[in-house]
């Protein structure tokens, strides 16, 4: 399993927020170039990037987004409002390595084929989820769709994986939905990445014995509730 560190970019900065509330922002730096440049010195290989911002309706962070691409040699999986193909081919020119879809992957199936199709391997679809159903445009609208069906349509699709993050456990350092993300493991024919709650080390672990491919730590490397170095160590791979 491989621990990937997130940049989440609100207005230019990055954040860490409470419980997936726009109004709970507990971390806000001003220079995520230079995070993600820290995160590069303590090992991390991989990186997590998502446009608040756009996901939201709020404008976008393309330019911090490029910056932040151009400054690091770690492979970028970067998300938030992408919901055109244009979007997916200027992340991919830049230097995405890959592309988290979410909103628009939920709201139509037709799309999302058509897009797995014309970038097989590259795309990564995200549940996130509150109460086993997934919710869409930055966490503010709850869908009918229950996570599971939804994990199983996802499994005929050329996808690079699926991504499920536990919107309830966001940023609480409380430990994550482990029965949610073993079920999701259990139905998916994809690599899952599991995000949400993470606090410690043995978070890590419980989700690694779970089957989860690779896990988005955002709250706990922010705030040191866990050591960075000895993260990206055990959890390289």
């Amino acid at each position: 399993m491989i621990a990937i560190p997130a940049i989440d970019i609100r207005d230019g900065a990055c954040v860490q927020l409470v419980g997936g509330s726009y109004d709970a922002e507990q971390v806000r730096l001003d220079d995520p170039a230079g995070v993600a440049h820290k995160w590069e010195f303590a090992g991390f290989r991989r990186l997590h990037m998502v446009d608040l911002d756009a996901a939201t309706g709020r404008g976008n962070n393309a330019e911090m987004i490029r910056e932040v691409l151009r400054a690091t040699s770690m492979e970028a999986q970067v998300g938030g409002g992408v919901r055109d193909e244009e979007r997916i081919e200027s992340l991919l020119r830049e230097g995405a390595q890959r592309v988290v879809l979410g909103t628009k992957a939920v709201e139509s199936a037709n799309w999302l084929g058509d897009m797995a199709e014309a970038f097989p391997g590259t795309l990564i679809v995200a549940a996130d989820v509150r109460d086993r159903h997934v919710v869409t445009r930055g966490w503010t609208r709850t869908s009918d769709r229950y996570v599971l069906d939804f994990i199983e349509e996802l499994n005929a699709l050329p996808l690079a994986g699926v991504m499920v993050t536990a919107v309830h456990k966001e940023g609480l350092m409380e430990g994550t939905d482990l029965s949610l993300m073993e079920d999701v493991v259990e139905e998916s024919e994809h690599p899952v990445c599991a995000s949400g709650g993470i606090g410690t080390i043995g978070d890590l672990r419980a989700l690694e014995d779970r089957g989860v491919a690779s896990v988005v730590i955002g709250m706990a490397l922010y705030t040191g509730a866990i050591d960075p170095g000895a993260v990206a160590e055990e959890f390289a791979e």
